[in-house]
């Protein structure tokens, strides 16, 4: 059986929208459904008949985006009710484990067509409860939120292995001696870059605001910050001696992604030149505390499948969960120019809706590959619980 090559036609995402902010009203598989429409409506010369399957990315899945978000995105979005749909679980990393998904089974054979992406409304992520071990109980009982971290865990758990997620952050600069100052100077960076990529109009190709909302940009970056007024915000986890503050760690956020994957005969059918093609990925794990960390392993080995390396990388996008954990990773890289790494901002500025957030980097690259006209590209994510996950793209 031969493996078929896999393309990226398009990619498309919402603007990122803050904790309680513009996207705060609208549902997460509403969300979903926009960016799945908007993907179908600019391939027009495509039967939505011929989408064979859609992939979807979600992390917290506790809401209203239980019971198969994906396939409810696709009856929402209008397709035919014969395109299935699959939610995909890696934290984190659950956009691009879609796009990965979707894109293994086009290179199988089992698909030809094939929508991958990922959502999450963080604001409206709901408390949850366990139901009590007998009925009718008399006392109080606990409400554990969903938004975000660890909840209602495992007693058999290590606890090194369950500190908060900052606090892993914390020990990533302690392990590479990042300091305060450091992490507020990349922070900065990330807001700079993301606010002149949209001055200059390098995510119009992108973008698709939600309609009726009013937000036609990621609402998070803040355009006129400096290293003065990240200075002042105190640590959020270590009071005493911490370095991880909420301006050098990326914030709560809603928003959703997708990309349109084809064979070579669906690139036929769309009409359409290819944004990128996939190459390769790979996926690790590491101790939990550790999670920042994932991506190092995880983008060496997807590299070395790929036959490439750090020389050959024209952009790289690279989550920003905290600053600490992306410059630990940069740290583990000395072969890799930082000046390549979220050359249009990250997610400290852009923002980091858990389940959208790999479908946003991968698409990213895809269009940054198409806009320079050649090169490999990568992706990739730390996941909490201990795991890295990067995909390889090249044109």
């Amino acid at each position: 059986m031969s493996i078929r090559d896999v393309y990226i036609v398009d990619a498309v995402r919402t603007p990122i929208g803050k904790f309680g902010g513009a996207l705060a009203q609208v549902r997460p598989d509403d969300l979903a459904a926009h960016v799945v429409k908007a993907l179908v409506d600019r391939s027009p010369a495509l039967d939505p008949a011929r989408v064979d399957d859609v992939y979807f990315g979600d992390a917290n899945g506790a809401g209203e985006d239980n019971r198969d978000v994906a396939r409810m995105a696709v009856l929402l979005a209008g397709l035919p009710v014969s395109v299935p749909g699959v939610t995909v679980n890696r934290l984190c990393g659950s956009g691009l484990e879609a796009v990965i998904q979707a894109a293994r089974a086009i290179a199988l054979g089992d698909a030809s067509v094939a929508i991958a992406g990922g959502v999450e409304s963080m604001t409206r992520a709901p408390w949850v409860m366990q139901k009590p071990e007998r009925a009718f109980p008399a006392g109080h009982q606990q409400l554990h939120s969903t938004t975000l971290g660890w909840r209602m865990t495992n007693p058999r758990m290590p606890a090194e292995w369950t500190v908060a997620l900052g606090e892993g952050a914390e020990l990533v600069a302690d392990r590479h001696g990042l300091t305060r100052e450091q992490q507020d100077a990349f922070a900065l960076a990330s807001h700079r870059k993301a606010a002149e990529a949209w001055a200059k109009g390098l995510y119009d190709d992108e973008v698709v605001p939600y309609p009726g909302v009013g937000l036609a940009r990621d609402e998070c970056i803040r355009d006129t910050t400096s290293m003065e007024a990240l200075a002042k915000l105190k640590p959020a986890f270590r009071p005493e001696g911490g370095t991880v503050t909420p301006g050098n760690s990326s914030p709560l956020n809603d928003g959703a992604a997708a990309l349109l994957l084809v064979d070579e005969e669906g690139l036929r059918e769309t009409g359409r030149e290819p944004l990128a093609r996939i190459r390769t990925s790979a996926v690790t794990g590491i101790e939990p505390q550790l999670f920042g960390l994932g991506p190092v392993a995880a983008v060496r080995r997807a590299l070395e499948k790929s036959g490439r390396s750090f020389a050959d990388l024209r952009t790289f996008e690279l989550n920003e969960a905290f600053a600490a954990q992306a410059l630990g990773c940069l740290a583990e890289w000395p072969d890799l120019d930082p000046e390549i790494v979220n050359p249009r901002g990250g997610a400290i500025a852009l923002g980091h809706p858990l389940g959208a957030s790999g479908a946003r980097l991968a698409g990213s690259v895809a269009h940054q590959l198409a806009a320079a006209g050649s090169g490999t590209g990568l992706a990739a994510l730390c996941i909490g619980v201990g795991q890295g996950l990067a995909l390889v793209l090249e044109r």
